[in-house]
């Protein structure tokens, strides 16, 4: 190839994969014409509702003096998006691409290759940035947040993003945690949002037991830890409910259990006699269980959960005990059962 095709192919950006995504998202204005403008540094500003908030990785100092390090030596090769600012003509405000504007001032840049894009919003800064594993589960939750306070349902605010109604309720979760997995989610000890609505669902059941297992600082919190945490708490409540003390005395009646049992053996005569039960319609179902697959999952409708929208429902896999909302359009119907 000659230095000439070399000089044009490093001018569109093409040494590397990751400098394709410019390319493939450039507006068509801009696609096979006259190429990136020139934009000067000074004329540009940050969105002030851009998804990354400034306690995100990619913004921190040791992250931006090393983007910045490159681009004094190469340039910026893949360019910015940016969209006019309709409040001041002559200025621009910038859509995707604030790491490489913050790292180009670090580098003492005076201008910028960008592409003109006007037709963009905040919904396309959240997909890029997810596409790209750039936005963390607090940045998706806020987001989802603002959507919601202007009444966008959930299923829309899936549809707008790529992802699915239970992607969008796991993280809605976290929009309201409990103090104690607030905690550890705001200080970073926890970040995996299955992780988070696990130990919301542990904390609604047990929540001094929960408290107690977060308050051991080497407790390690992963998706196996906390399940093998909500098993423990299982069993536990099982077994006392099974092993409940005769001695224990009722707040309300002041009697132990075995003084409630004899008291109803010395009224004998007096009791009424128990009603036979009513003999079952076999064609009849007493609780109806809807089994289906979803995902090559086995899981079961929740019948007494209200989705979020006509024609999705709340499935319980029946492997983990996950739940979430689906489209009912991806749901195989495999079996209707009595759960008696």
């Amino acid at each position: 190839m000659s230095a000439q095709k070399e000089q044009k192919m490093e001018g569109l950006g093409l040494e590397g994969i990751g400098d394709l995504s410019g390319l493939l998202n450039a507006p068509e204005g801009t696609k096979g014409g006259a190429g990136p403008l020139e934009l000067a540094l000074d004329l540009i500003d940050e969105d002030p509702n851009q998804p990354r908030t400034e306690d995100n990785p990619g913004f921190s100092k040791a992250s931006l003096e090393e983007l910045a390090a490159t681009i004094r030596h190469r340039g910026v090769k893949t360019p910015i998006s940016v969209r006019e600012n309709q409040d001041e003509p002559g200025r621009f405000i910038i859509n995707h691409g604030a790491r490489r504007y913050r790292g180009s001032r670090i580098a003492e840049k005076e201008t910028i290759p960008a592409f003109i894009d006007n037709d963009y919003n905040e919904a396309d800064q959240v997909i890029e940035n997810l596409q790209r594993n750039e936005l963390t589960a607090r940045e998706i939750a806020d987001y989802i947040g603002r959507e919601l306070a202007k009444g966008v349902k959930k299923g829309e605010i899936a549809s707008a993003i790529g992802k699915s109604a239970a992607f969008v309720s796991q993280h809605v979760t976290l929009l309201d945690l409990p103090e104690p997995l607030a905690e550890a989610f705001n200080s970073g000890r926890v970040n995996d949002v299955t992780v988070i609505n696990e130990l919301v669902k542990a904390h609604k059941k047990n929540p001094d037991e929960v408290v107690a297992w977060l308050s051991d600082d080497d407790q390690e919190l992963t998706r196996g830890s906390v399940k093998l945490l909500r098993e423990y708490l299982d069993d536990k409540r099982k077994h006392e409910d099974e092993e409940r003390d005769p001695n224990t005395v009722d707040a309300f009646t002041g009697q132990t259990d075995a003084e409630d049992d004899n008291d109803q053996e010395e009224e004998g005569a007096d009791t009424p006699p128990k009603k036979e039960p009513k003999e079952q319609d076999p064609d009849k179902l007493k609780k109806a269980i809807v089994m289906v697959k979803h995902d090559e999952r086995m899981g079961r409708l929740m019948l007494n959960r209200r989705p979020s929208a006509d024609g999705w429902a709340w499935i319980k896999y029946e492997d983990d005990g996950h739940e979430f909302e689906a489209d009912l359009g991806t749901v195989e119907l495999m079996a209707v059962m009595d759960g008696a």
